[in-house]
């Protein structure tokens, strides 16, 4: 399966998900929850793996969501609307639960910086990995 915002690769029974926006510090784009509940899918789907491992590439795990201008585009937001931040928050929990919820077990391998959503994705795992660098 393709992915433009993360890289799936197989090594023995070992599938690991690697966030791959290394240029943006692995910030998360609108396409990536997506990819990360299609991967974590496929992982489990493959009878031949045993355990998940998340990481980033480069020198940070994630940076949080991508704010960058023109990245949410569409209509002006107008007043904040509790209902559909809700709706919102809600929808890309469950794409980062489905670490949670994985059948296999998940490791979270973080390095460097990891803030705001990419916590999200850190704490969905069953184990966490951490260094500095």
């Amino acid at each position: 399966m393709a992915y433009r915002t993360l890289l799936y690769e197989k090594a023995g029974r070992i599938a690991r998900i690697v966030l791959n926006r290394p240029e943006r510090l692995n910030a998360i784009s609108l396409d990536m929850p997506d990819e990360l509940e299609r991967a974590v899918a496929e992982a489990n789907a493959d009878g031949d793996v045993r355990a998940i491992i998340l990481k980033g590439a480069g020198r940070a795990f994630c940076a949080g969501f991508d704010l960058s201008p023109g990245l949410l585009t569409g209509p002006p937001m107008g007043e904040w609307d509790p209902t559909d931040d809700y709706l919102l928050t809600t929808t890309l929990a469950r794409k980062f639960m489905s670490l949670w919820y994985s059948r296999k077990p998940t490791i979270a391998q973080v390095h460097g910086w990891c803030v705001a959503g990419g916590t999200d994705m850190v704490l969905c795992s069953d184990i966490i990995i951490a260094a500095e660098d």
